[in-house]
């Protein structure tokens, strides 16, 4: 295949992405035959024919064969076989990425109509309504966009592993991308051949547990492969299609830049909940970290940039202020006394190497220059060169890299991703109830009403005096506590506002959850009572059922309050509340918690109307459908009317950043994803009708049906904790080094005290899946029996006309696809008591064919993902490398629950995880 051609100039487009997988496969087990031998590579070789074999034929001879070959495997070939199924599950990864790259670049060279989810749809749709240049700058002026990254333990690769699949990843793109001679494809060939090479002698498991440091530097791994250079770009664009745009009454607009809409976010060194190790001195070394690391981008970028402004003043002129900044310059070289700009940039980076060390110090630069005092005042000095530029017909220079350093800047500032702050509202509650009880004796905090302690806080709020006492010595919770705050407020004063703008108060269930938090941030200096202002903002995380249907009348009650509204105007009367997809399917199920979301939306968007304060909503989405994860593009459209108003949150978690943000040019894409999803959502869909009343009403005899179902399996079901830690592997991924914090916020078996991560983890890797579906079949045949065809008539019209109820069913779509019944199974069959497994897995194999005919009823569709063939034929083509590993750690699992102490035992089991869920790709 000419590899110069776009794939859908070829009769079939799907072809090189099937020429890849085959190269990479081919590679690998060319590498596993040289470096482990024939006979290893022959057994694999006849596992994965019988799996596929079985999967493309449903040969259940293959089967037998296949699961004959498994169960006698040696220890050592049980982890030759979990390694090379595991691999290639990665290499296949790699290939979509990059075929979903080539198909893409192949729409924008034929000069296809823009795709749903781009920027220059979403603009186009912009404009084809009626809007012009000025109505999108005035969205983008208050608009803001921000995934988060967060550190929670389901992101099982190592970064070394990600390192030689960025590799691979790049020498598959430049194959693309250039037409190569018989000596380049040699070359090419080989490069790619030592990649295979590397990735599998490189260690797949790490050998010791995460630290928050870890997880820092991994986070920051993101910003050099993406962030940094892709989110300057993006912002390039827009202003570019912007002044495609202008017309002559828009002129004004001419050259103007964005602000700072789009960021990204960090939890990781801030996010407390449930994790001792993170303390003042962890968040001091991660914000310190990301420091270094933008700076030390600017400092690179302004040293090329230098080498490239070699603009002679006897051939360009210079403005005075940049003749004035050259002159401010330590270069005193008589070799560029004639090139303002290179001097100019040369002083500049002067200044940020001698800011870098006044910040974080170490080794003192030789320029006795001085340092910038914030981020703006260098914004200033890059923009003196860009209006030299400008000014004397250099436009297309400052253009280029210019361009991009400025963005940044305006963008990373001097903490290159603001990091967010979260406790749960427990600790607030006993560090709140310590510092009255020693301030005031006898106050019993903990005893009080709620009513009572809104009194109490809000006249504390309205006092000056602290609190805390110096000669007191308060306990560790609370000496911790207070000290991260502290933190964060000399992070303000080192770095800027932006470094730690947020805190957020986990398990959020009244008022007095947020007044505790702003009595602490008073304690720090970042509330001051006297003038009314709040230095970052206070943000509840509603995660429960109950606090989901409480969140509407928790924030009228908050927003009442004379003291609250007296704030709001130092955050620019917004108030930010973030809502727990997780832990409400946990304690909910997948309907009810997705129904609960959607109602809390509306309640609070008519809460914050009549308060006339401006809403944001956090959405803290996982990775996989069951912790609110699937397309974000079409969940951000799903979205009640008035609930996204030009900014939104969500968190980007686990497994799920290496595959949206580990690879630059789908980093971007998934960037572009957001904003033009928000844009959308914002401008488009005022015209959108409301949800028709009997949608509503079926909605709610739906949720409250499956809410039944729910938890009566998992919560009222007598030895289901058991079955759940036996039939899966959730006490496995516990001794797994995938994150710094504990799998459960308590030292118990109790399913309400374990982590959602590991709870939709342990179902996915068991290929059940329950948390994405499970109630929604019991809740449909319920409905059906009580409407007849009519109701099936609703909930048709409800998946056609309605978009929340159709991603609903999307979502569901993908989950149940990815789900093998046989395979769960098998899983069953860990569980040792007989009458147990006979009394839960039954049940749940009714309710999956009956939520599976349930949802092709609705739809209409005659096998899952009907309706979106790519997704269908990707998954299917995994499951013949799935099959066996799942294969594989079901018998591992057996041997090591009798007692066989044996660390290739344990190791398969650990690399089973990491390749099943590299195939699963958003399990986490």
């Amino acid at each position: 295949m000419n590899a110069a051609l776009p794939s859908d100039l070829h009769p079939d487009k799907d072809q090189a992405l099937r020429d890849d997988i085959r190269l990479l496969g081919r590679l690998l087990g060319d590498t596993v035959r040289a470096r482990e031998g024939e006979a290893v590579y022959e057994l694999i070789e006849r596992i994965r024919r019988d799996s596929i074999r079985f999967r493309r034929d449903a040969d259940h001879g293959a089967r037998a064969e296949l699961e004959f070959a498994l169960d006698r495997l040696s220890r050592d070939d049980t982890l030759h076989v979990v390694r090379a199924f595991s691999y290639f599950s990665h290499l296949a990864n790699l290939a979509e990425d990059q075929h979903h790259i080539r198909r893409s670049r192949a729409h924008l060279i034929a000069g296809s109509a823009p795709r749903e989810g781009s920027l220059a749809h979403a603009m186009n749709r912009a404009f084809d309504a009626g809007l012009d240049a000025a109505a999108l700058a005035g969205f983008f002026a208050t608009a803001q966009v921000v995934p988060v990254l967060t550190a929670h333990p389901t992101e099982v690769q190592r970064k070394s592993i990600l390192n030689c699949q960025t590799a691979i990843a790049r020498l598959l793109d430049q194959r693309d991308r250039m037409v190569l001679t018989p000596e380049e494809r040699r070359e090419s060939d080989d490069a790619l051949r030592r990649g295979v090479l590397t990735l599998w002698q490189t260690r797949m498991l790490r050998p010791a547990k995460l630290t928050v440091i870890d997880e820092v530097t991994n986070g920051l791994g993101y910003h050099d492969t993406t962030f940094l250079r892709e989110v300057p770009r993006l912002y390039a664009n827009i202003e570019d299609r912007l002044a495609d745009h202008l017309t002559e009454r828009d002129q004004h607009l001419a050259g103007q830049e964005l602000p700072a809409f789009l960021q990204v976010g960090s939890w990781i060194g801030g996010d407390r909940d449930g994790n001792p190790f993170v303390t003042a001195a962890m968040l001091e070394q991660a914000l310190a970290m990301q420091c270094a690391r933008v700076l030390d981008y600017y400092l690179d970028e302004l040293e090329i940039l230098a080498s490239q402004l070699s603009l002679a003043s006897l051939l360009v002129p210079a403005s005075d202020e940049l003749t004035a900044l050259a002159d401010a310059s330590p270069d005193r070289s008589p070799h560029r006394s004639d090139e303002p700009y290179r001097r100019a940039v040369v002083g500049i980076r002067a200044r940020l190497a001698v800011t870098r060390h006044a910040l974080l110090g170490g080794q003192p630069p030789a320029a006795q220059v001085d340092a910038y005092p914030s981020p703006e005042a260098l914004t200033v000095d890059l923009g003196i060169v860009h209006r030299s530029l400008i000014a004397n017909g250099s436009a297309d220079l400052a253009r280029g890299r210019l361009r991009h350093i400025r963005r940044a800047v305006s963008v990373f500032g001097f903490h290159l991703a603001p990091i967010d702050l979260r406790q749960n509202s427990d600790v607030h509650e006993r560090v709140v109830a310590e510092l009255l009880e020693v301030a005031q004796p006898g106050t019993r905090y903990g005893k009080l009403n709620e009513e009572q302690r809104i009194s109490l806080l809000v006249a504390e709020l309205a006092s000056a005096r602290p609190l805390h006492s110096p000669h007191y010595t308060y306990s560790d919770e609370t000496t911790s506590e207070l000290a991260i705050f502290r933190m964060a407020r000399e992070a303000h004063r080192r770095y800027g506002p932006a470094a730690v703008p947020n805190a957020i108060i986990s398990k959020t269930d009244g008022v007095s959850d947020m007044l505790e938090l702003a009595v602490l941030l008073k304690e720090a200096g970042l509330l001051d009572p006297r003038s009314n202002t709040l230095a970052v903002n206070v943000i509840p995380l509603f995660e429960t059922i109950a606090d989901l249907q409480a969140s509407g009348p928790v924030m009228d009650r908050l927003l009442s309050l004379p003291t609250w509204k007296r704030l709001l105007p130092s955050r620019d009367r917004t108030q930010e509340v973030m809502l727990g997809y997780s832990d409400s399917n946990k304690d909910g199920g997948f309907l009810t918690s997705g129904w609960e979301l959607y109602k809390a939306e509306i309640a609070l968007v008519e809460v914050f109307r009549r308060h006339d304060v401006r809403l944001r909503l956090f959405h803290g989405r996982g990775g996989s459908v069951g912790r609110g994860g699937g397309p974000s593009y079409q969940a951000i459209l799903a979205q009640p009317g008035g609930a996204v108003q030009g900014q939104i949150r969500l968190t980007e978690q686990g497994e799920v950043i290496g595959a949206k943000y580990g690879n630059p040019e789908v980093g971007r894409r998934n960037l572009e994803v957001l904003v033009a999803a928000t844009l959308e959502a914002t401008l488009l869909s005022g015209d959108e009708p409301a949800p028709r009343a009997d949608f509503l009403e079926a909605m709610d005899e739906l949720s409250e049906a499956a809410f039944r179902a729910y938890r009566a399996l998992v919560y009222e079901t007598d030895g289901f904790e058991q079955y759940f830690r036996e039939s899966t592997i959730v006490d496995e991924i516990a001794q797994l080094n995938i994150g710094s914090r504990p799998a459960a916020r308590k030292k118990t078996f109790a399913i309400e005290d374990l982590r959602a991560i590991p709870w939709v983890f342990s179902w996915s890797q068991c290929r059940l899946m329950l948390p994405g579906w499970f109630g929604f079949g019991a809740a449909i045949d319920a409905y059906l029996e009580r409407h007849g065809a009519a109701g099936l008539e609703r909930l048709r019209a409800m998946h056609r006309d309605w978009p929340f109820f159709a991603t609903l069913l999307s979502n569901m779509d993908m989950v149940l696809a990815k789900s093998d019944i046989g395979i769960a199974s098998r899983y069953a069959g860990l569980v040792r008591d007989a009458a147990l497994r006979d009394a839960i897995f039954p049940r749940i194999r009714a309710e999956h064919e009956a939520t599976v005919a349930a949802l092709l009823k609705i739809t209409g569709q005659r096998e899952l993902l009907d309706a979106n063939p790519l997704l269908k034929r990707s998954i299917r083509n995994r499951f013949p490398y799935l099959d066996p590993l799942n294969h594989v750690q079901v018998e591992l699992l057996r041997r090591h629950r009798d007692g066989a102490d044996d660390e290739r035992i344990r190791r398969g089991i650990h690399l089973s995880i990491n390749g099943i869920a590299a195939g699963l790709r958003n399990s986490g």
